[in-house]
């Protein structure tokens, strides 16, 4: 064999080896890891609902999307320019993701999360959000009337970049009225598995601050009627705006057989609370009786 071969037959074993060499750094464990980029820590949430369920009285479903910003702990939230400006996330059955990846910086931020998520919000600290009148009918991202009021809240303060997620838990801003039909001695019959229930002399329009989840009535906000939606056999709820009613007015109204049985009240409706009220139904629609039945914090 010539000298020339063996150089050459050389080269190549040379050649093979490095080959081998580094692919053998390319194992698991050099690779990057999933929730890093060039240094930099993905972010990750996890959102839980208040008692564990939402306005449907079921857990977070796939396909609801949450509304994230997240701004550094220093500065003030604002509409744009924060670290993440209303970003999506949507539920996939088992985690949140967001349309594009989210990674953290150096230092310490605060985080700020609403449900429903809106497209376009107009202001931080005076966002206008309203009611639905009619809350039995479909009305944003497929939820009906009842769940796109249902404004829920969650925040986290002076969080650093951590592979593990931030969990922020949801809370109420709204509040929550139930009222339930109850047959008193002298109505006859059984009561109608459908009625008409309104809740009249309401606002409707409500301001809320997304830095510390406050929702306040509008100032000049007009009363109106809301139509409620049954939750439960002779039990009805609708979400009202955190005010008070000063003066007995018309409250609430039920519409059952073509009858209407009016109850004249003051209120008020506390934010974040759940009123249970039981209506007593007579045979004459002028002797309706109330009952108020409790308040519960962190309802379904």
């Amino acid at each position: 064999m010539s000298f020339q071969m063996k150089h050459n037959i050389s080269s190549i074993i040379s050649v093979l080896l490095l080959t081998v060499g580094l692919s053998s750094c390319t194992d698991d464990s050099m690779e990057p890891d999933n929730n890093t980029s060039n240094g930099k820590i993905a972010m990750e949430f996890t959102f839980s609902h208040p008692s564990q369920s939402r306005a449907t009285e079921t857990s977070f479903e796939s396909g609801d999307v949450v509304g994230v910003f997240v701004s550094n702990s220093e500065k003030p939230l604002e509409i744009a320019g924060n670290t993440v400006n209303n970003e999506a996330l949507t539920f996939t059955g088992s985690n949140w993701k967001s349309s594009r990846p989210l990674y953290w910086d150096a230092g310490t931020y605060n985080v700020y999360a609403y449900c429903p998520r809106l497209n376009e919000i107009g202001s931080i600290t005076d966002l206008v959000f309203e009611v639905a009148t009619d809350q039995r009918e479909s009305q944003l991202s497929g939820l009906d009337g009842y769940e796109s009021s249902d404004f829920l809240f969650a925040s986290a303060k002076e969080i650093s970049a951590s592979p593990n997620p931030v969990d922020l838990k949801f809370r109420h801003i709204m509040s929550k009225i139930s009222i339930r039909l109850i047959k008193g001695e002298d109505y006859e019959g059984d009561i109608p598995e459908k009625a008409d229930v309104y809740i009249h002399n309401t606002v409707t329009e409500s301001s809320i601050d997304l830095m510390v989840g406050v929702a306040t009535k509008a100032l000049r906000g007009s009363r109106k009627s809301i139509m409620a939606r049954q939750t439960a056999p002779t039990v009805y709820s609708a979400i009202i705006v955190p005010q008070r009613l000063e003066n007995r007015v018309p409250l609430i109204e039920v519409v059952m057989n073509g009858v209407s049985f009016l109850y004249e009240s003051k209120f008020l409706f506390k934010p974040g609370m759940h009123h249970i009220v039981n209506l007593i139904v007579d045979k004459n629609p002028e002797q309706i009786k109330i009952e108020i039945g409790g308040e519960i914090l962190d309802w379904n």
